[in-house]
């Protein structure tokens, strides 16, 4: 049985953003840990039937993360998170964008800044996300790519996860 959570997914053409909210079924202790843990992100940061691995990550501010989504049929997609602020468990601001397996940015693909806030919801928690493009025509990019339809798929991949962690 699906938990009854809230998914919002608004797009806003005039400031080039992305808001993404949704709820949890979980502490926020234990969502923050999934978000910036990468054994944990691991386990749940790439859209289904896809996985992902991590190359290296140092969450501190000034720090980074080199990730690969993983096919199922073979090619990898890397991408990279550099964090600029971090209050933890409440906050962080990163930029995101495409990279090589060598963590070189692709800058011929879109990349953003990524504010991500982490909230408690009585018994659940409510992870809000501002992701901010350079321009509009980055915007439609990463829309018709299917970001919307990719993060719904890979946040119920991390609600999966949330319950066996909590049923452990």
């Amino acid at each position: 049985m699906k938990p009854n959570v809230k998914f919002d997914f608004i797009v806003d053409k005039e400031k080039n953003t992305i808001t993404v909210k949704r709820e949890f079924n979980a502490t926020r202790q234990l969502v923050w840990d999934c978000y910036t843990k990468s054994e944990l992100l691991d386990q749940w940061f790439a859209p289904k039937p896809f996985a992902t691995k991590t190359k290296s990550m140092d969450f501190k501010e000034g720090g980074h993360w080199v990730y690969a989504m993983i096919d199922p049929e073979g090619p990898e997609y890397w991408g990279r998170m550099d964090y600029i602020k971090i209050n933890p468990i409440d906050h962080y601001t990163a930029l995101d964008g495409f990279c090589d397996d060598n963590g070189v940015l692709n800058t011929e693909l879109p990349s953003a800044t990524w504010e991500v806030d982490f909230f408690d919801l009585n018994e659940n928690s409510m992870v809000e996300t501002l992701v901010t493009y350079k321009s509009l025509e980055d915007l439609e990019v990463v829309i018709n790519m299917g970001m919307k339809e990719g993060l719904e798929s890979t946040l119920e991949k991390l609600e999966e996860l949330l319950s066996l962690l909590q049923n452990n």
